[in-house]
């Protein structure tokens, strides 16, 4: 259980192929339909061109059917599983119950973080259900990882490193449901957190106007990687299923580099899939679009968490206004710039301002637009021309070594290729034996060590000869590729796709249901037929199939570790100041709906109520 996996996000085939390229040891990537992202949707033949590119690298591709499902869904979703296996889908990473209750074939389950899971009672009862890896909640600390990990110390546990973040607990989000009848459990969320709010106290006094309140920075942890494996994380996510081509290749390649460094010191940690990465580039996550950086609960409640200023990506620092004349802005700083860049800054009033740059002489930059902006006001690029322009070329070639060794044999010659996890071919070619007029080891070894646009490449090329023997290059350059093809032949896959231990009758343990409301997503008969099964009697409909969409036994739509009290320095548990302001508290949106916020400080969390 000490293989280290690499997962990294795809939109598409496109994408899918420059994550395998730049060193994911797997990839998820949305199924046809009910993906939990509508718009990165994939066809069954782009699924199978990815499965079987990475399969040479015995990378996994794991498959995203992690919306809930309604009647009218559940046949074609079981035919479409069908499908997926079939073609050579490793995994499905799945939210519904109803799933259980399918025929299903002999694939590999992964429980979507849409599950809620953040308890060593629910991976212990998701373990008893027959699931492989368990894709932890992101609101986790390493003591809450560690816990869960001794609790289930032969699942696979997978946790978020780098992203977006949701401020809610991902499946127990229902704000896009209630307010623009857009499911995030159906993968059509309209980003209620992104949106600027207004706080107000119960008497109606303004706390805050205008900001971006519940919208957070995105995760980067990528100092604790270390620290995570020795929790017990054994599968590290990048999030971004709607990220493009450029985004997966520098934060795949920049991850897979601080892995690797990991894995150099501590022997007892190994790679799941083979082979290693030359880039073109230095990879670097500020130049992707990011609103920020945060480790997020790792290591407890912190401040740094949210980006009130904006939801848009504000991207790398890359100096200061050193002043402002009438058509250009002179920049302080060492980073070159190109024509066409996009940057932003922090204006007077705390929001994020942008501008594109039209012409750049030395560090005077020409706007397409005089921006408002003082002199020693920080600037940051959220686009970066020339990067992009290097990031669209070939950035990244992958290869596997293999070492050949050529030995004599009685009717001729024998060579082996060994490739770099063990897995050998070995094949007799009956020649006659000749000796050459001049040694031949050198021609041998360049002949060997030439493997063309392969996946492959030479590390070791031993020749056990006891007489210098002649073999013309056109008969061992044959003889190389027949060599290779056999090799290529057999299945690279490390993946447990076709000896999956998942079973739909599995052991059970008590079941794990905190309450029977709409909270348990129960959106068709079978996920139904689920929990009754295990002893559930009165299950609530899910929001998204109510009349109304609107709950009937809460009114919570959010769930969050994000705390706007203890944002606002008020928290008597962090050494907070006493607040001057009367509760509740109330968010009011942009139309003038007030939404009113609950602090549960026995469970350390804002709730969110609707309107």
């Amino acid at each position: 259980m000490n293989q280290i996996e690499l997962l990294s996000p795809a939109r598409n085939l496109e994408c899918g192929i420059a994550a395998i390229d730049h060193g994911a040891d797997a990839v998820y990537i949305g199924a046809p339909r009910f993906g939990a992202r509508s718009a990165a949707g994939n066809s069954i033949d782009d699924i199978a061109r990815l499965c079987e590119y990475a399969h040479q690298f015995g990378s996994r591709i794991d498959v995203t059917v992690n919306t809930i499902l309604y009647d009218s869904e559940l046949e074609e979703t079981r035919q479409m599983i069908w499908e997926l296996y079939r073609v050579g889908v490793d995994a499905l990473i799945v939210q519904d119950m109803a799933l259980l209750e399918m025929d299903l074939p002999p694939i590999a389950l992964h429980a979507s973080t849409q599950m809620d899971n953040r308890t060593p009672e629910k991976a212990r009862w998701l373990q008893s259900l027959g699931f492989e890896q368990i894709v932890l909640a992101r609101e986790l600390s390493i003591d809450q990882i560690r816990q869960i990990h001794q609790s289930v110390p032969n699942v696979k546990l997978e946790a978020f490193v780098h992203g977006a973040l949701c401020v809610s607990y991902s499946g127990q989000c229902y704000a896009s449901q209630y307010c623009f009848n857009r499911s995030a459990n159906r993968g059509e969320c309209a980003q209620f957190c992104r949106l600027r709010f207004m706080l107000q106290d119960a008497r109606g006094t303004i706390i805050s106007r205008d900001r971006y309140l519940l919208s957070l920075r995105d995760m980067n942890r990528c100092s604790s990687l270390e620290e995570m494996m020795d929790a017990g994380v054994r599968s590290f996510k990048i999030e971004g299923r709607l990220k493009d081509v450029s985004y997966v290749k520098n934060i795949t390649a920049y991850y897979r580099q601080r892995i690797d460094a990991i894995l150099r010191r501590r022997p007892e940690y190994f790679r799941s899939s083979l082979g290693h990465e030359t880039y073109t580039f230095k990879p670097d996550p500020q130049r992707s679009f990011n609103r920020g950086f945060t480790e997020y609960f790792l290591h407890g409640r912190t401040p740094d968490i949210t980006s009130p200023q904006s939801p848009k990506s504000i991207g790398q620092p890359v100096g200061e206004v050193k002043e402002v004349r009438r058509d250009c802005i002179v920049v302080a700083g060492t980073v070159p710039f190109s024509n066409g860049d996009g940057l932003c800054f922090i204006d007077s009033e705390g929001r994020l301002q942008g501008f594109r740059v039209n012409r750049v002489e030395s560090n005077h930059l020409y706007p397409a637009q005089m921006p408002q902006i003082r002199p020693r006001t920080p600037l940051f690029r959220n686009f970066d021309q020339q990067w992009e322009r290097l990031l669209s070329r070939l950035s990244s070639t992958r290869k596997i070594f293999v070492d050949w060794m050529l030995s004599e044999c009685e009717s001729g010659f024998s060579l082996t290729i060994i490739r770099e996890d063990g897995v050998q071919v070995t094949e007799s070619f009956p020649y006659e034996h000749q000796l050459a007029r001049t040694d031949q080891r050198q021609g041998v070894q360049e002949q060997l060590s030439r493997l063309g646009d392969t996946i492959y490449e030479a590390r070791h090329i031993d020749i056990c000869f006891t007489q210098p023997w002649f073999i013309p290059h056109s008969v061992l350059a044959e003889w190389k590729r027949r060599m290779l093809l056999s090799l290529s032949s057999l299945s690279s896959s490390l993946s447990s796709s076709s000896d999956s231990s998942f079973s739909s009758h599995p052991s059970e343990v008590e079941t794990v249901v905190e309450n029977s409301s709409f909270l348990l997503n129960v959106s068709n008969r079978l996920s139904r037929q689920f929990y009754q099964k295990r002893g559930v009697t009165s299950i609530e409909p899910a929001m998204e199939i109510t009349p109304d969409s609107s709950p009937q036994s809460s009114t919570a739509l959010m769930f969050c570790r994000h705390c706007l009290r203890y944002s606002l320095g008020f928290c008597a548990r962090n050494g907070g100041k006493r607040s001057p302001f009367v509760e509740p508290f109330y968010l009011v949106s942009q139309d003038g709906r007030r939404f009113p916020l609950e602090f549960d400080c026995k469970n350390c969390q804002m709730i969110v109520h609707h309107a």
